[in-house]
């Protein structure tokens, strides 16, 4: 099948806010393109895709751990979703918050988050799953922060959340590997979160990128979200050796592990 035309239906938004069975969609596709994607990836992800993953679990029953492994990822990958979506919800819905100059481009972030959270919540059930309920949240993380009566505060939390999840979609990369389909949606909703965090750090005067291990005028309540992206080796490869350290730890983008995401959202959960 034409890549073109494969990127050109991926591209489409109704793709993510059908209610339509998004599993279904996403198998038939991925049938479809499965050889031209792998062409078309990068050298080594071409060769992660075309081999099986060792699945990351909690679960040590035989015979379970890549399905477990698998809808693990995805209910982690909900619950950071629900928790942006509801952000972006209140900050939305909340007077005086948001400048308007700025509405625009929340007011989108916010539609591709609850795209996000339909489509997980839709391939968990297809998948036998049943989605996780929404947590309560507690956006202040127990008075630390006050992001919904200071628009700067809103704008550090949300810098933090989507770097965050930019981190997290890298880390259950491994996870949702048993599932082609699952793992090229993944990484298309990846690549979208890394699109939002980019531009909140813009809109914070940030590079759009992360430089060793530092978020960018960011409080110390947010360091573990940053925690190891000081890294400078790269499979044996001192990107610092030819870059310097910044440029070198900046040019490769860390893992976040679902433990420490988890210990991250549950800063903000009630």
């Amino acid at each position: 099948m034409n890549l073109l035309k494969i990127l050109d239906k991926l591209s489409n938004d109704k793709f993510f806010t059908t209610e339509a069975s998004r599993l279904e969609t996403i198998t038939n596709m991925s049938t479809m393109g499965k050889q031209a994607a792998v062409a078309a990836a990068p050298l080594g992800l071409g060769v992660l895709m075309a081999t099986p993953a060792k699945a990351e679990t909690l679960n040590t029953v035989p015979g379970t751990a890549y399905k477990t492994a698998l809808t693990d990822a995805l209910q982690l990958a909900l619950v950071l979703e629900y928790l942006e979506s509801e952000y972006y919800t209140i900050g939305l819905a909340t007077a005086g918050l948001i400048p308007s100059v700025d509405r625009t481009v929340f007011m989108q972030i916010a539609k591709h988050e609850s795209a996000h959270v339909n489509f997980l919540k839709s391939t968990l059930t297809s998948l036998g799953t049943t989605p996780g309920t929404k947590p309560t949240f507690d956006f202040t993380a127990n008075g630390s922060f006050t992001p919904f009566t200071n628009y700067n505060q809103f704008l550090i939390l949300a810098q933090a959340f989507e770097d965050t999840g930019v981190r997290a979609y890298k880390g259950q990369a491994g996870n949702v590997m048993s599932n082609k389909a699952v793992l090229q949606a993944a990484l298309q909703i990846h690549s979208v979160e890394a699109r939002h965090a980019s531009q909140v750090r813009r809109m914070r005067a940030n590079k759009g990128w992360i430089e060793l291990a530092d978020g960018g005028n960011m409080p110390a309540a947010t360091n573990a979200v940053y925690a190891g992206e000081d890294n400078t080796n790269q499979a044996g490869y001192n990107t610092a050796t030819a870059f310097g350290a910044p440029a070198g730890s900046a040019a490769y983008d860390e893992v976040l592990s679902g433990s420490d995401a988890q210990t991250i959202a549950s800063l903000f959960i009630v």
